[in-house]
């Protein structure tokens, strides 16, 4: 198989992080080209992940970076397929929600390269989220459409799509079963002076909440009023619209900058409750059995809701209070409730079975327009 050649496309931290697991398997049977959009270019939010896990380097770094959602879709369409075009990969691998996976799917789409969505069949059912809008389209894009859950499967179904779906667990899932042993010996809590089990931790980064003032003021005040110590690794979105809106926090709000992939493990882990915005960590939550408070009205991920261990509270200063303040059962680790594990194993092995039946003579190649 490594005559033949694959091109995964990533571009925000997430994705560097699924990425990671997967890429190991596909390099072991495909010439992998790694293309790297640019969607999230700050040192903090990209580089580290590049030093500090086994990541590919990218072959291609096309540093397009945040504008409109418009443009830098736009841009990265443009960019993607000159690419393509050049390199005349015969798979796109594509990750998640953002604009890099829609616009990578796209432009494969339109050349005829067949698109393998990681982590296709997720709805929040909110076409007002734009990670909604990527999630279907670039699923209705695809050509092999790889799920995490069975309530993905069935989402994608009720819409039509049936062929080349495969229930393959969580990418994420077993990264953190790699990385989990590592996060053990960070000093992240060493270095901000914290006590296991005796402070909050924050993630808060999507537009809905960062762009709009009474959102972000009433998450912001209800955490500052919350009485408890909060330590907040700030997104750049966020920093820029807390100082845009000029909004004052309790000096219980610790901001430190991004962290690291093995740092954050460190931190969910050890913190009484996670509040975020986030769907990843709401997943790590939920698998390391820490309570989650997430700032929204819905959740692409309704299995971590099980056993009220993920409370859905939108931008509410009192519900946030609340959910703060309730006492919510331990039941120890969530690992089990993954579906399968060995995902990265499963997937690779599905792709290299549909280039097999796809391209079976030596010259066989998709027609590029």
């Amino acid at each position: 198989m490594k005559k033949y050649k694959l091109m995964s496309v990533v571009g925000a931290r997430p994705q560097f992080i699924k990425a990671t697991i997967l890429s190991a398997q596909l390099r072991k049977h495909f010439n992998e080209l790694f293309v790297h959009t640019g969607q999230h270019y700050d040192l903090d939010m990209s580089g580290l992940f590049f030093d500090q896990l086994p990541l590919p380097k990218p072959d291609y770094n096309l540093n397009i970076h945040p504008k409109t959602h418009a443009e830098q879709t736009g841009k990265m369409l443009i960019a993607l397929e000159k690419i393509m075009l050049k390199e005349k990969p015969v798979v796109i691998v594509v990750y998640g929600d953002t604009n890099t996976t829609l616009a990578a799917s796209l432009a494969a789409a339109k050349l005829n390269i067949p698109v393998a969505h990681v982590e296709a069949g997720l709805r929040s059912f909110d076409k007002s989220m734009p990670e909604e809008i990527n999630r279907i389209l670039s699923d209705h894009l695809a050509s092999l459409l790889f799920c995490p859950t069975k309530t993905s499967m069935l989402n994608l179904e009720k819409e039509g799509i049936v062929n080349n779906v495969f229930l393959t667990g969580d990418v994420m899932y077993e990264m953190l079963n790699m990385f989990l042993p590592y996060s053990k010996k960070s000093k992240i809590l060493d270095k901000l002076n914290l006590i296991k089990k005796n402070y909050l931790l924050l993630t808060l980064h999507r537009a809905v909440n960062t762009d709009i003032k009474l959102r972000l003021d009433s998450i912001l005040s209800a955490l500052s009023q919350s009485g408890e110590k909060i330590i907040f690794p700030i997104h750049p979105r966020t920093k820029k619209a807390i100082k845009k809106y000029n909004i004052k926090l309790g000096q219980n709000i610790v901001i430190v900058n991004p962290v690291t992939y093995i740092d954050m493990l460190a931190l969910e882990l050890n913190a009484k409750k996670i509040i975020t915005d986030s769907g990843g960590v709401q997943k790590e939550a939920f698998w390391l059995g820490v309570p989650c408070i997430t700032l929204r009205e819905n959740t692409e991920w309704p299995e971590t809701l099980a056993n009220g261990m993920n409370i859905l509270v939108g931008a509410s200063k009192s519900d946030i209070l609340h959910s703060i303040r309730k006492k919510i059962p331990l039941k120890g680790s969530f690992f089990h409730s993954s579906v399968l594990n060995n995902s990265s194993k499963k997937i690779t092995e599905e792709i290299i079975m549909f280039v097999k039946n796809t391209y079976k003579k030596e010259k066989q190649s998709w027609t590029y327009i």
